[in-house]
């Protein structure tokens, strides 16, 4: 004779409130995660334009004319001096003074570091949004007066990497 399956054991109120505010956590994590993304796209956005117009000065021919932005919408026009150095912010409001195709390659390394740092927290992400799936579907599942898994069981324990 076989027997019946075992059926889960109930799911307390305790432990479903515990796993909607573990929701609401994970939610939040990765709102934070997103504007982090956000500002890292930003800030790549902007090296790789330093970089460009660095590299795009080489090619201009002699005398170029350049609209310099001083805020406000507002330019003046100017042209680059037969300069190779230029001022570069190392962090702190700190400005060094440095040959172009050295500051060039600055702009390129951080460049790399922030697509790495990039590319680790949308790793981050999509393991925290299938944390948020995974949840969600135990939850909505609970809802419906069946369990998919245990309640504190799995990938969704807070802390876990």
């Amino acid at each position: 004779m076989s027997t019946p399956p075992e059926s889960p054991p109930p799911v307390s109120e305790e432990q479903v409130r515990d796993d909607l505010m573990r929701l609401d956590l994970y939610r939040n994590q990765l709102s934070q995660m997103l504007q982090q993304h956000q500002l890292i796209t930003a800030s790549r956005t902007d090296h790789l334009r330093a970089r460009e117009t660095l590299e795009g000065l080489d090619r201009l021919g002699s005398d170029p004319e350049l609209l310099v932005p001083v805020g406000g919408d507002t330019f003046l026009r100017g042209s680059p001096r037969e300069s190779e150095r230029v001022l570069v912010g190392i962090g702190s409001g700190v400005v060094v003074e440095m040959e172009r195709p050295k500051a060039s390659q600055l702009l390129a390394d951080r460049l790399a570091r922030l697509d790495q740092a990039a590319q680790d927290l949308e790793g981050q992400m999509r393991a925290l949004e299938e944390r948020i799936n995974v949840l969600s579907g135990r939850l909505e599942a609970l809802s419906q007066g069946g369990s998919q898994q245990g309640p504190s069981s799995g990938p969704d324990d807070v802390g876990s990497d």
